[in-house]
């Protein structure tokens, strides 16, 4: 299966921001809707991606003052995106090799999505179920 199945079932509205936006306004969206990153984008383009650890980051390096800086200035860039046709298991395997929990999709340069590990984990689980559902069904039905 692919990331595509992944955004026909969560919908493909994403928050963004835009990279000349303060750390303060992301890190009040990020609470706001209650999401660990957001992809920053610049021109119409994913330049980077903004998560918490960002924020660790800058509060580590700048103390209070880091959250004056601009969110382009401390993002992680650029951002590791996939294409809505990578298999769901290779975006599970390049984000545990990464370390990074979220990943956004994109078709060109446009973003049309965002995926997290938890929405793959999701996906596999429920996949593995309905296999071992179907194996139980048909050493019964024998």
């Amino acid at each position: 299966m692919t990331i595509a199945t992944i955004l026909s079932g969560k919908g493909a509205e994403v928050t963004t921001i835009t990279a000349a936006h303060s750390v303060a306004d992301a890190v009040k969206l990020l609470a706001e809707r209650r999401i660990g990153a957001v992809p920053v984008l610049k021109d119409g383009a994913v330049a980077g991606i903004f998560s918490e650890r960002d924020v660790i980051h800058c509060l580590a390096n700048d103390g209070a003052a880091g959250l004056a800086r601009s969110v382009g200035e401390v993002m992680t860039a650029p951002a590791i995106t996939v294409a809505r046709d990578e298999a769901v298991l290779g975006a599970l395997t390049l984000m545990t090799r990464r370390r990074i929990r979220h990943l956004p999709v994109v078709e060109g340069e446009a973003l049309i999505g965002l995926v997290s590990i938890g929405d793959l984990v999701k996906y596999r689980i429920d996949r593995i179920e309905a296999d071992a559902e179907a194996m139980r069904s048909y050493i019964q039905g024998t």
